[in-house]
């Protein structure tokens, strides 16, 4: 299987995931006129499904070093079988929210304020499971992205917002989901052996834990998302019918998006056989200032912000910039 050999390249797949984490939901947002979040929602677990089939079977099968895909699946245990199928339940339930806090409040308030708060709580758990970096660096980081998170909480609600059900709603869904997200990358790590060079009896690839992540989406979307078209956070409910229904370029904008976000997953996990599961999703995690980016200057989710604004906007994403440079120095 393919193995990252050095540090340099493990941030360089780091910087590919945060670019694919931080602009996957701009398919969302181009398909929200005409579609909603639960139908695409279904689409984009599709995505995410084929890819990581997909690569479990190019990246994941070449090469003289580690264990192949179809090999490493066979002699796995149940129990990290569970612990990567558990991180994708976990992970579904937390990204339905997320999706759903885009559609209300807009990128530029949901993934600081939820990816934000899954990077503070991930980086601490997975640092306490496998400690790789200097902690004075890698929490100074950490730190910064925390206090970026609170300023941005700051600018949304100095926004003119008509509806301020509908704001709160927003908020409370992006913390829901950020506190949900922060965990879901630990099982995953738990389930692989830690060294990609030296396969461990019983534990899994780093492809092979992404197929067993990707399977627990799916099968999970089953009952998550069933219940969200029936008891959908904003709008009526909608139906399969109403999914069958869909336009090709509808079910195209999903697949795509969840087949970028699959690309960003699959190189931070492969990455963290070098820079450690803390640094890597921590990095990655920086998808916050693109996504930043996307609903400030591209969306303009902010045009009607009061004066002033603009200021602690411009701060947070400096927090966060200078936060990622120290993630990244920490080892």
């Amino acid at each position: 299987m393919f193995i990252v050999e050095s540090y340099s390249l493990a941030v360089f797949f780091c910087i590919i995931t945060m670019l694919c984490w931080g602009s996957w939901a701009n398919t969302q947002k181009i398909a929200a006129s005409t579609w909603r979040f639960e139908l695409f929602y279904w689409d984009y677990v599709i995505g995410i499904f084929l890819l990581a089939i997909c690569l479990a079977f190019t990246m994941g099968s070449l090469g003289d070093e580690g264990r192949s895909f179809i090999p490493d699946l066979a002699q796995a245990s149940n129990e990290n079988l569970g612990y990567a199928f558990l991180g994708g339940v976990i992970f579904n339930a937390a990204n339905i929210l997320l999706v759903a806090a885009i559609g209300i409040a807009g990128m530029s308030v949901a993934f600081p304020i939820g990816i934000g708060l899954a990077l503070v709580i991930g980086v601490v758990i997975n640092y306490i499971d496998n400690p790789l970096g200097d902690p004075l660096f890698l929490f100074g980081g950490v730190g910064l992205i925390a206090t970026a998170i609170l300023l941005n909480a700051n600018a949304y609600r100095k926004t003119k917002v008509d509806n301020s059900k509908v704001s709160t709603k927003g908020l409370l869904l992006s913390v829901v989901a950020g506190f949900l997200m922060g965990f879901f990358y630990k099982y995953v790590s738990l389930s692989m052996f830690p060294d990609f060079t030296n396969p461990i009896a019983g534990k899994l690839s780093p492809y092979t834990a992404m197929v067993l992540f990707a399977m627990g989406i799916f099968t999970s979307n089953l009952v998550f998302n069933t219940l969200v078209m029936k008891r959908p956070f904003t709008g009526k409910p909608v139906s399969y019918g109403n999914y069958l229904s869909g336009s090709f370029k509808n079910h195209i904008i999903g697949i795509i998006g969840g087949i970028i976000w699959c690309i960003g997953m699959s190189f931070s996990i492969i990455a963290s056989g070098k820079a450690g599961p803390a640094i890597s999703y921590g990095l990655g995690q920086g998808a916050t200032v693109i996504a930043a980016i996307w609903g400030i200057f591209i969306w303009k989710e902010f045009r009607d912000a009061p004066k002033g604004t603009s200021n602690i906007l411009n701060t947070m994403l400096l927090l966060y910039i200078i936060g990622l440079g120290l993630i990244i120095v920490a080892r």
